[in-house]
């Protein structure tokens, strides 16, 4: 098997943002984004589901978070996309019912080609740290868009707003990290119309 690896880089006159993230990896993970929450966001991302991910960003962050975090959300979309190639053997599906204190947090993932988010959540507080909790929904849309991917995500249980969110980029990531694995019984692609 080839190594799933790819590298996608984006520059526009709000941010500038460097991005490698590798699909079969150790959860190693070198994040600067600018914003601490998020960085500890994606450092888990990448922790839980083994992905080797580097992430340098420069964002209008005295305009405010959203440019920074969505764009993000673009880029690692685009990289998911790129490092899966044409999917030949992946599960395609993956789904996490992931625990952490008080909270309950589901996800589910189909690498389908056919984007789609379903978000049930609502944050009752604007901010934790300098991350705009709204910025968490525009981050999954921006990468379920650019992935190609249907990403249901949905809040079972809970009430500490940093605990949801810590839940949420933790069971995507375990999520993900089943859909991508390699399944020796599927030849070609998982799925009757022989293309996804």
């Amino acid at each position: 098997m080839s190594e799933r690896v790819a590298e996608v880089e984006r520059k526009t006159r709000e941010t500038n943002i460097s991005l490698k993230l590798g699909i079969d990896g150790k959860g190693v993970s070198d994040i600067e984004t600018g914003i601490g929450f998020f960085d500890h966001m994606l450092e888990g991302f990448a922790r839980h589901g083994f992905f080797d991910l580097k992430a340098k960003v420069e964002g209008d962050l005295v305009v405010d978070c959203h440019h920074t975090i969505e764009d993000t959300g673009i880029v690692l979309g685009e990289a998911i996309k790129k490092a899966c190639g044409e999917k030949n053997g992946i599960k395609r599906f993956g789904s996490c019912i992931l625990p952490m204190d008080e909270t309950l947090v589901l996800c589910a993932i189909d690498l389908s080609g056919r984007p789609y988010l379903s978000f049930e959540h609502e944050f009752t507080t604007d901010r934790v740290g300098y991350f705009d909790t709204e910025m968490v929904k525009e981050f999954f849309y921006a990468i379920s868009y650019n992935a190609g991917m249907n990403l249901h995500i949905k809040v079972l249980s809970g009430s500490n707003n940093h605990h949801i969110i810590e839940a949420m980029f933790k069971a995507f990531a375990r999520a993900l990290d089943e859909a991508t694995q390699i399944d020796t019984r599927i030849e070609g692609v998982l799925s009757t119309k022989g293309s996804l």
